[in-house]
């Protein structure tokens, strides 16, 4: 089963960007047979990928940090509780997919991008408006030893093509 990733913004996100995070899960789920959404909580941008993602059909997991743990989650998704910090549980989340989708956030949405490209873990990042579009600097690759690639993209239906080609199909 492929796995992915999706890091976003913990506060109430744009109406767009929540818009635009619809398309990029429609889309993928047209193009893909299947996958889990794995986040790291249920609230801001993350409880509307949950939400979309469970009423198109997808299995979702939560990995919810420890200060977080007691938060009403639904029914329907998979909550991972590890007992870790934002950060750590951050680590934990991205190490256990095959590929990242940012789909616009700050530190923590950062933190994610950059815990995939160390993994070997390949990075989809779509422009937003915050502070994540400042990864766009470092792309293709954020050193030297360019472990993975660190794809931006204007349009979320382009990424979700994109990863529906190089995740789903490969």
């Amino acid at each position: 089963m492929i796995q992915i990733c999706f890091a976003a913004y913990s506060g109430d996100p744009p109406k767009d960007l929540a818009e635009k995070s619809a398309i990029v899960l429609e889309k993928l789920c047209k193009l893909c047979n299947k996958f889990t959404v794995l986040v790291g909580g249920y609230w801001g941008l993350m409880k509307h990928i949950v939400d979309k993602s469970l009423e198109l059909g997808l299995q979702v997991v939560i990995v919810a940090p420890i200060e977080e743990e007691e938060t009403a989650f639904p029914e329907k998704a998979i909550v991972f509780r590890p007992g870790v910090s934002y950060r750590v549980r951050s680590v934990y989340m991205v190490r256990s997919c095959n590929a990242l989708i940012a789909l616009g956030g700050e530190s923590g949405t950062i933190q994610e991008i950059v815990t995939a490209y160390a993994e070997g873990k390949p990075v989809y990042v779509l422009k937003s408006g915050l502070s994540s579009d400042r990864v766009a600097l470092f792309a293709p690759y954020m050193d030297s030893r360019a472990l993975a690639e660190v794809k931006i993209f204007e349009e979320p239906e382009k990424l979700a093509e994109t990863v529906a080609r190089e995740i789903c199909t490969a």
